[in-house]
């Protein structure tokens, strides 16, 4: 509910307290707002759901950053323009939309409509991401446009779609934590990144709750935990399908539950056979006894929870991980039950909303599919155009970036409310596409490292200066309540949006009045996947926020999903059968450590807003590694740090710490400039989600300072040189292995790895020409942008007939050798084809039929 009680002052006359939202996290805590006369103050509200009364560190000094010195309060433009190296100078609004309107005009003129694209923000309200959406088919006409939302949920999402028909992150209210008797956390640190909602799961602890957390590191959510699982970075799929194969064997499955509720188990079961605690062990690290003691909590808890967060997600396999676990939680019954069920946490402050409504390249209103004949048609009616209007779906986030300035690619691109320098993966990279536009325009709260870039910056109202809508990560959908008017001279970015629509000859197709927008999105997303039909800000102040899905204002709005059918059309949810694969990159004796990324307790997303909050909000950047790692590093406590990858290099202070796995360092992403953890990323992308690999790749460290050589956090560090092939591409050498510089070992330089599929394995026949699998542990897949040999095949026969084992390649027979009668064969295989990335390798068995026996099987194989 707003609150409007006038505040009398004597400096400032009068003040208005405003109850609204902060401005960081998905958990999108209630505040209320003191403001009239600046500057303004805020607390956090007692009664609202999510926090009662909970505010981090962050929220609390979200309203320092109102009247910050480094703001920005006048568009920019190049003292010469098109020379970034020139100095920016003050312009008016005027001048920076007609040369924005001149820009995208030449380029579209030039090399087509696609030819301008559109970055958007997890962190826009509802109405500006849904604005944003229509800017970019309306006004623009283009389908160039993608999301820093693409680096966070994405994975989840799509795993969440395929097997629930629906992604809303947390499918319950955050209260229902409270009440769960057990709660897995995978890849999660809420403790650090979202503190106030600690409160439920302490709560749930009091009252005897059990809590398992799976991270590599020793978190502060782990150290609270009943139970602490430390993975190998990038295993967490394994982990998952081991703890599938615990279920089924022993006999923990809920199969009233499987029949009844879903499809698809049989092949999740088998495709998580070969997935046995002892591979499980040397695959993840982790033992097999926590394995057991993982499935016995959840699976004889009366209710349990499954929630994955990035560090389960963020992979090039995220989307499979992601299944994984929601197929270990079907098959224990979760989903639907009280308490119980799997989530995601979301990240963003509108992370579940700004993907709900148009900002995704394939996208529109209401998660509705932009290839969909049936949905073109019902939003083009709402927006009163031509379905044929609307372009189909573009590409991914990281794709536009890698192409930017090239044939085929975006020339002119708009950033909005994202900071793509510092948070995109492979940085440097980035850094050069960006470089290679011929026009760059940001809107932003502060001149970011992105804005430092841009031909034209624009000034943008914050959080407390406008109204509009979020949904957190509940799906609960409230409002932004403007407390105080921007800034002279600075507009919103609806505000914005609609006077460059003008210029672009389609300004009757937008208005900048929030409640306008809202209420054109509930009628765009009528009948969508995410239904805002009937919701209203009047509901939304009257009921502390309306969940979706809401077709009708007579409708109650759905706190719960799934408690009595599930999104998909026949109401059962799906298991999908997911293998295995190591992270896109392996660490190796030049690069011997894994690097992972996150967060820390003060610091949000790339640090814009949060690095210019003083004292103990800006620490140095440090990485966390293992006092074990340290010494054999020669690295001391403190010490100046290089952390080096193919991609790149970055400067950190070193933190010595027993809560990191010694194989293992972590580093924080919330720095640009010499400490940009996102410079040394793996952007191989999830072939589904198209999700880059930022939670694993392969570095190495070196000590280059001590710790009071604080000059050296800002002397940039040497960058392998730069290559122009496209990094996302699969089916292509890696860009790390033209990146990186060459090694004093020659022996090194292939990056070889040795592959075995072997086995004892007993077997029936089928019939000497119908080649059966053996087993599913007798698959190899080759890692995209590798490309492997078989070497040799080695093979036994116990039975008293031959036998042939069949080399199967993409499902097609490659290679026959036969086996003797109690006998064994030797062939070296030096004249077999390459293996290319993305190719499926198995063993099958052809034998008389009903001839029973057992084979020993040994095909080696290089991977390069």
């Amino acid at each position: 509910m707003t609150i409007d009680l006038q505040l009398a002052t004597a400096s400032s006359g009068v003040r208005r307290r405003t109850a609204t939202h902060c401005p960081y996290c998905s958990l999108q805590c209630g505040i209320s707002l003191v403001a009239g006369g600046r500057p303004a103050t805020l607390e956090p509200l007692e009664h609202f759901p999510t926090n009662r009364g909970g505010l981090c560190a962050k929220g609390w000094t979200a309203a320092e950053l109102l009247d910050h010195p480094d703001r920005l309060l006048t568009p920019l433009l190049r003292s010469v323009p098109g020379d970034r190296s020139s100095a920016f100078r003050p312009a008016t609004w005027d001048e920076a939309l007609d040369a924005i309107a001149a820009a995208v005009s030449t380029a579209q003129h030039r090399y087509g409509r696609d030819a301008v694209g559109i970055f958007g923000g997890g962190g826009l309200t509802n109405e500006k991401a849904y604005a944003l959406g229509k800017f970019a088919r309306v006004a623009l006409r283009t389908s160039a446009i993608d999301y820093n939302g693409r680096f966070c949920m994405s994975s989840a999402a799509t795993a969440a779609n395929r097997a629930f028909g629906i992604d809303r992150g947390m499918p319950f209210p955050v209260q229902d934590i409270a009440e769960a008797r057990v709660v897995l956390l995978v890849g999660s640190n809420p403790a650090d990144t979202m503190p106030p909602v600690m409160q439920w799961f302490d709560q749930g602890r009091a009252a005897g709750a059990q809590h398992i957390v799976i991270d590599p590191r020793r978190t502060s959510t782990a150290a609270g935990a009943a139970l602490h699982l430390q993975p190998r970075p990038g295993t967490d799929l394994a982990l998952a399908n081991g703890l599938l194969h615990l279920a089924v064997a022993e006999k923990l499955v809920d199969e009233r539950y499987v029949a009844a509720r879903t499809t698809g188990f049989a092949a999740a079961r088998d495709a998580a056979r070969p997935y046995w605690p002892d591979r499980v062990e040397r695959i993840t690290g982790v033992p097999v006894a926590d394995l057991r003691r993982t499935v016995r909590m959840l699976a004889e808890a009366p209710s349990a929870m499954v929630l994955t967060a990035r560090g389960a997600e963020q992979h090039s396999n995220g989307t499979d991980t992601a299944q994984a676990w929601i197929n270990l939680a079907l098959a224990l019954g979760l989903p639907g039950r009280f308490a119980s069920g799997y989530a995601t946490v979301t990240g963003q402050g509108n992370g579940q909303g700004g993907r709900e409504h148009g900002q995704k390249s394939d996208q529109l209103p209401g998660y509705r599919r932009l290839d969909d004949p049936a949905a073109r048609a019902h939003v083009a009616a709402v927006w009163g155009i031509d379905p044929a209007e609307l372009p189909m779906p573009g590409v991914s986030a990281f794709e536009m970036l890698d192409r930017l300035g090239t044939d085929g690619g975006v020339r002119a691109l708009f950033v909005l409310a994202s900071n793509v320098v510092v948070s995109a993966p492979d940085a440097n990279r980035v850094a050069r596409r960006l470089a290679a536009l011929d026009f760059l325009v940001v809107s932003d709260l502060f001149l970011s490292e992105t804005a430092q870039r841009a031909d034209v910056v624009l000034p943008t109202a914050q959080w407390a200066e406008e109204s509009g809508t979020m949904t957190n990560f509940e799906g609960r959908v409230i409002r932004r309540r403007q407390a105080l008017p921007p800034p002279d001279g600075v507009l919103d970015d609806l505000q914005m949006l609609c006077r460059l629509a003008e210029r672009l000859g389609r300004g009757e197709y937008f208005s900048d009045d929030p409640r306008t927008v809202f209420d054109e999105l509930r009628r765009a997303s009528a009948g969508g996947i995410a239904d805002y039909a009937g919701i209203t800000y009047e509901r939304i102040d009257a009921e502390q926020g309306v969940f979706w899905p809401c077709p009708a204002e007579s409708h109650p709005g759905t706190p719960r999903l799934f408690t009595e059918r599930f999104a998909t059309p026949d109401g059962r949810a799906r298991f999908l059968p997911v293998r295995y694969r190591p992270p896109a990159e392996a660490v190796d004796a030049e690069y011997p450590v894994t690097l992972t990324t996150g967060r820390l307790l003060n610091q949000y997303q790339s640090g814009t807003q949060t690095r210019r909050l003083g004292g103990t909000m800006v620490p140095d950047p440090t990485v966390q590694l293992h006092p074990d790692l340290a010494r054999r590093s020669g690295i001391g406590a403190d010490d100046v740090v290089e952390v080096r990858t193919r991609r790149g290099a970055s400067v950190f202070r070193a933190q010595l710490s027993d809560a990191i796995r010694a194989d293992t360092v972590f580093v924080p992403f919330h720095w640009g400039g010499a400490s940009n953890a996102n410079a040394l990323i793996e952007p191989r992308l999830d072939p589904s989600s198209r999700m880059p690999e930022f939670k694993a790749c392969a570095a190495r460290l070196r000590r280059i300072g001590a710790p009071d050589d604080v000059h050296l956090f800002a002397r940039p560090l040497p960058q392998p040189e730069p290559t122009d092939r496209p990094a996302h591409r699969t089916r292509q050498p890696l860009p790390s292995r033209t990146l990186r510089p060459p090694s004093r070992h020659q022996e090194y330089s292939m990056h070889t790895r040795n592959r075995f599929l072997q086995g004892i394995l007993p077997f029936t026949g089928a019939g000497i020409d119908k080649p059966q699998p053996l087993s599913g542990e007798l698959t190899y897949v080759v890692p995209d942008g590798s490309v492997s040999q078989a070497l040799y095949f080695r093979g036994g026969n116990t039975t008293d007939e031959l036998v042939v084992v069949v080399l199967v390649r993409d499902g097609v027979p490659m290679r026959y050798f036969p086996i003797g009668a109690r006998s064994d064969v030797h062939v070296p295989l030096r004249v077999v084809e390459d293996l290319e990335g993305g190719t499926a390798v198995e063993l099958h068995l052809a034998a008389p039929a009903g001839l029973t026996g057992t084979v020993v099987i040994d095909l080696g194989l290089v991977e390069v």
